[in-house]
C-alpha cells in the first residue's frame, strides 16, 4: 500500500486518536510502523478533533470509553489545504476511510 500512496504523491500517514502519548507510542511499537511513512499521534486534549467538529460523544461511546473520543475519518490534506474529509458513519461505511479508498480522492 505504501508504494500506492508514493505514487500518488503521499509523503506521510498519521493515524491520531484521542488518547495519550504513551498509548499512541505502544500502539505503534504494535502495529510495527517503524521506518515506515506512517506516524501514530496523540490528540489527549481533543484539540484536533474540536477543530474539526469531531468529538464523538454519544451517550454509548461515554458508558464504554469515559471520555468524549473522536470520529473515525480519513482526511487528504495537501500543502496545508484540506482537499477532501471523509466521516464514517450514518450512510458512510468505515470502508470509506480506509487507505484504498482514500487513495482514489489523492
Amino acid at each position: 500500500m505504501q508504494a500506492e500512496l508514493k505514487a500518488k504523491g503521499v509523503d506521510e500517514v498519521l493515524v491520531y486518536c484521542v488518547n495519550d502519548g504513551a498509548v499512541m507510542e505502544g500502539w505503534a511499537k504494535d502495529q510495527k510502523v517503524a521506518g515506515s511513512m506512517i506516524t501514530f499521534l496523540a490528540d489527549p486534549r481533543s484539540e484536533l478533533t474540536k477543530a474539526l467538529n469531531l468529538v464523538l460523544d454519544e451517550p454509548p461511546v461515554m458508558a464504554v470509553l469515559g471520555n468524549p473520543r473522536c470520529q473515525r475519518f480519513a482526511i487528504v490534506v495537501e500543502n496545508g489545504i484540506i482537499k477532501d474529509l471523509t466521516v464514517a458513519g450514518g450512510d458512510v461505511p468505515d470502508e470509506a476511510t480506509f487507505a484504498e479508498a482514500m487513495l482514489k480522492k489523492c
